[in-house]
């Protein structure tokens, strides 16, 4: 019976467990140099001490103006590499994978002069209205994706993440209601992100699995559903994409009548259907903070992995507390050992 501390491989990518820390903006790059900063190191370091199999680095973007805020991560210069290659140093000795989100904000980047998206299209009315990218900067575009992964896999990862959700670059291209272009890039809405998708694996090792966020649902009105979500997920499968970071909303003001649920586990729904409908591997995501929660989305085979968000922000050991809680064995660094007694 497999549960939240069995072992997983991806491809060339082996798991301890299935806790995934999931990429969360830390808003803490003091330099805005997109360089990442002992913040950063602490941070996730901290989550690999605390047990998780799988730690996804923060959104990382591919050019200045892709950043949400100045205070980003980035990937756009061989000078942020190296102390990406510290923190993944540090998460291998410590026993958990590091994987890296890679990502463009578009029309959500706060401090670009002038965002750029694919229709000059305002996310809302306190937003700047963005620039639509011509043609051949689209192109180029996915040229500076391919060149952060490059610099991803220099860094190390073990699995590079591409951002495809909430409203962001790769998203707003494949949602109707963002891509109004009358070229290629409006003609096959997913066109950018597998353009994409194929650079990406051609600067990945065969053995490294690609994954891809998404957006299984839009909360906005004319937004689309699963059965969109499912059409789009195939053709990113198809691709060259191993496994779906299942979430949902993201790409605009949420309508009244859309408002998704508040309840735990209101997105694993979404997972399952993204699994079952392609038989591919997913992680679900959304307010599995709860260890028996978490391990029953894996036991009732819902999802692959599970991420695990605000509770790790709360938690940097939620792993080690809830392998405690489900008393299951797990390895727990010798300097924390009176903390959690063999049972």
């Amino acid at each position: 019976m497999e549960n939240l501390f069995t072992p997983y491989t991806i491809k060339g990518l082996e798991l301890k467990n299935r806790v995934v820390m999931p990429p969360m903006c830390q808003y803490s790059v003091t330099n805005k140099d997109g360089i990442a900063n002992d913040w950063h190191y602490v941070h996730y370091t901290s989550r690999a001490i605390g047990g998780a199999g799988l730690i996804i680095i923060e959104m990382t973007d591919v050019e200045p103006d892709g950043r949400i805020t100045d205070y980003d991560l980035g990937l756009w210069s061989d000078e942020q590499v190296p102390a990406l290659a510290r923190i993944v140093d540090s998460i291998h000795a410590h026993g958990a994978k590091a994987a890296i989100q890679i990502a463009h904000a578009g029309r959500k980047a706060e401090d670009a002069s002038t965002p750029v998206a694919p229709s000059a299209i305002a996310f809302d009315e306190n937003s700047k209205t963005p620039r639509a990218l011509t043609t051949e900067e689209v192109r180029e575009m996915v040229e500076k994706f391919r060149r952060s992964v490059r610099r991803a896999v220099q860094a190390g990862f073990d699995a590079i993440e591409l951002h495809g959700a909430h409203g962001y670059l790769i998203h707003q291209f494949h949602s109707p209601l963002t891509n109004q272009r009358t070229d290629e890039y409006g003609q096959d809405l997913a066109l950018f992100g597998k353009q994409i998708i194929k650079a990406a694996k051609e600067e990945m090792p065969a053995d490294m699995p690609l994954i891809m966020r998404i957006s299984a649902q839009e909360y906005v009105v004319g937004g689309y559903g699963i059965k969109e979500s499912l059409a789009l997920a195939k053709e990113y499968q198809q691709a060259g994409v191993d496994m779906f970071h299942v979430s949902a909303g993201g790409e605009g003001p949420i309508a009244a009548e859309g408002k998704p649920g508040t309840h735990v586990a209101y997105q694993v729904p979404l997972a399952r259907q993204i699994k079952e409908g392609l038989q591919v591997p997913v992680i679900a995501v959304g307010r599995l903070d709860e260890a028996g929660l978490a391990n029953a989305v894996i036991g009732n085979r819902d999802a692959d992995l599970v991420a695990v968000g605000r509770g790790m922000l709360r938690n940097p050991y939620w792993t080690l507390e809830a392998a405690a809680q489900l008393r299951k064995e797990i390895d727990v660094p010798k300097q924390y050992l009176p903390g959690f007694p063999r049972r």
